[in-house]
């Protein structure tokens, strides 16, 4: 890679945690389709290792908003998603694997941009689960099926439940990732190069996530991630 495909790595990734920072997900969402695009080796599993400081700051951070009703049937749930998504991870080839992080991107663009809200019971909670711990597996990608079940939360709600239990999920999936071989040297090399440019977004985020509008960065999250998706699959399937 040349020193300018890490520049812009750094500023994507500062970038990402900054729009995470403030509304509550979409670090992943931003940040691996367009990392995928300048090289494979940036994404999606140095994400998955760097976004654990993330989570459990904004946690913290806003720790008294905190909900985390269901979120033991949520955790639940990540586990058969996990092994569901390293089944799938076992037959992918890299333009394959390019194809399933722009159609879990795609999907997560419209399930943000629906605005759909799913009533909360064990059912659904697992559901959402076993969808997000699936697309964190394959993806790194595993907010959206979570966030549908928070939509008619506040802000500082959303943010820290969704962290809470995005803490415990990255967990699961890093160990899963580990125990099957999934992780390499070189993805904690560039999570290592990377973690800096998390720290400075999400630092930034604080003073940010209260005076900028929600509904403002989520349209930026959908559309910088949607057509970095749709740049993903293009090349795949050329």
């Amino acid at each position: 890679m040349t020193a300018l495909d890490w520049i812009v790595a750094l500023v994507v990734t500062a970038m990402a945690a900054l729009l995470q920072g403030v509304v509550g997900l979409g670090f992943a969402m931003v940040s691996v389709p367009i990392l995928s695009l300048i090289d494979p080796r940036l994404a999606p599993v140095p994400q998955l290792l760097i976004t654990m400081p993330l989570t459990i700051s904004m946690a913290w951070r806003e720790r008294h908003a905190m909900d985390l009703s269901g979120a033991a049937w949520i955790i639940a749930g990540r586990v058969p998603g996990a092994f569901l998504g390293l089944a799938l991870l076992a037959v992918a080839t890299g333009a394959a694997l390019d194809v399933m992080i722009a159609v879990i991107v795609l999907l997560a663009v419209a399930i943000i941009a629906s605005g759909y809200h799913v009533s909360r019971n064990p059912g659904t909670d697992f559901t959402a689960g076993v969808f997000s711990g699936t697309s964190s597996l394959v993806a790194s990608v595993g907010g959206p099926p979570l966030a549908l079940l928070y939509t008619d939360a506040e802000g500082g709600t959303i943010r820290s439940s969704l962290a809470a239990v995005f803490s415990v999920g990255i967990l699961i999936t890093v160990g899963v990732r580990a125990f099957s071989g999934n992780i390499s040297s070189s993805d904690v090399r560039v999570a290592v190069v990377l973690f800096p440019a998390l720290l400075v977004g999400y630092l930034f985020s604080g003073p940010v996530k209260d005076r900028v509008s929600n509904r403002q960065l989520k349209m930026a999250i959908l559309v910088v991630s949607g057509l970095a998706a749709i740049g993903l699959l293009i090349r795949a399937v050329a």
